[in-house]
């Protein structure tokens, strides 16, 4: 989707919204329409998916021009991004906006928002980097990008509070909407599940296309092996779009026991987890999702081992998935880089299925953490926007 060669007039002076992968689309698509209320129907545009589309916004670019990960994979994106936010930042300066938010992706945004801010626009960004887990040192660029940061852990808010930086905790957008006792047999009916006694396992290899390639032939290859040695389970995979449910089927048809037992569903991710005994599952997002739907988990992660190495070195703790950094201890078993191997996550997730006290455990602590990360996020978000905006 390409840029528009001049700037209508109905798109000016309103809020800019820069969304840089899926999980920002679905947090800036809730608090969109409550920002465009108060601004009056000032209109919202700039970069997003289908979830702020939905939500009334006016997307110049599609979500997926941004969505890469990790060091070495970006260089071979590099020159297209270069090109692209020299070009938005032009644009969005051009466009006169009473504001600039940008949601999460801070690789690409916070270079946005330090630009447009020497400009005069005021600059919010939505989901803060992970510096309390690795490089410490960004928080001095967002010192000089962020007029207010918008905080989802409320950890954080100490953190900025020392740095100095403006910030709010507005509750995490997934709590408020994730139930805080999922319909396990309502979302198993919705996919046509049978009640026959058979496990179900969710399995996400992620939603890039690398992530699939790395993760995806370890994930399946360990339900492979756990239904070779434990008989018949149920297993639902999401898609997040038919292009990669294509890619997955590609990968997950080469394991027979599997390709048998398998559905593959489409935009679901939230009811395959809420239909789930226990989820194996990437790192990220998904894994905090796990977490809010009381699921037993199972964390795995690869990438290309350069990128690897550079990240372990600037890593400051030694876990990586939300449940166990949130929970300050590792409830939830990970196995990353050259761990990330079939056979011990295959019994892992066995273990997942099969332990009832370590299930009532984990319903109890994550139910806790459910309830710390719950806030009214939409009128706390546009509060701190509307704020910057007065300001």
């Amino acid at each position: 989707m390409a840029i528009q060669s001049s700037i209508p007039t109905f798109e000016r002076n309103g809020a800019v919204w820069l969304a840089g992968e899926a999980s920002g689309d679905f947090i800036a698509s809730l608090v969109i329409p409550e920002v465009a209320r108060r601004m009056e129907g000032a209109p919202q545009y700039g970069v997003g998916g289908d979830k702020m589309r939905a939500a009334g916004f006016r997307a110049w670019y599609d979500i997926r021009e941004l969505s890469v990960r990790g060091y070495v994979e970006v260089l071979t994106h590099l020159p297209h991004l270069i090109s692209l936010r020299k070009d938005l930042i032009t644009r969005f300066g051009d466009s006169m906006p009473q504001v600039f938010v940008g949601v999460d992706a801070p690789d690409f945004n916070l270079g946005v928002e330090e630009k447009l801010r020497r400009r005069g626009v005021p600059t919010v960004h939505f989901v803060s980097p992970s510096i309390w887990a690795w490089r410490p040192e960004r928080i001095q660029q967002i010192r000089r990008s962020v007029e207010h940061m918008l905080l989802v852990f409320p950890f954080e808010e100490k953190i900025y509070r020392e740095a100095a930086v403006p910030a709010t905790f507005v509750g995490h957008p997934l709590a408020g909407i994730i139930p805080m006792v999922p319909d396990t047999m309502g979302a198993r009916a919705h996919f046509g599940i049978p009640d026959n006694g058979r496990p179900v396992i969710t399995v996400m290899p992620g939603s890039r296309v690398d992530e699939v390639k790395g993760c995806g032939p370890v994930f399946f290859e360990a339900v492979e092996r756990l239904l070779h040695r434990s008989g018949d389970a149920h297993v639902v995979i999401p898609a997040i779009d038919e292009t990669a449910r294509s890619r997955i089927l590609v990968v997950a048809s080469q394991y027979p026991r599997l390709a048998q037992a398998m559905t593959i569903v489409v935009g679901d991710s939230h009811r395959a987890i809420e239909a789930a005994d226990a989820v194996l599952t990437a790192s990220g997002t998904a894994a905090l999702e796990c977490a809010l739907f009381k699921k037993p988990m199972v964390v795995g992660y690869k990438m290309p081992a350069l990128t690897g190495m550079i990240m372990q070195r600037k890593a400051l703790i030694h876990c990586v998935s939300l449940p166990n950094i949130l929970l300050g201890e590792n409830v939830v078993p990970e196995f990353l880089q050259y761990f990330c191997e079939p056979d011990p996550i295959s019994h892992a997730l066995e273990q997942a299925l099969t332990d009832e006290n370590r299930r009532r455990m984990l319903v109890e602590r994550f139910s806790e953490m459910h309830e710390s990360l719950t806030a009214d996020t939409a009128n706390l978000a546009a509060d701190a926007i509307m704020s910057v905006i007065r300001r």
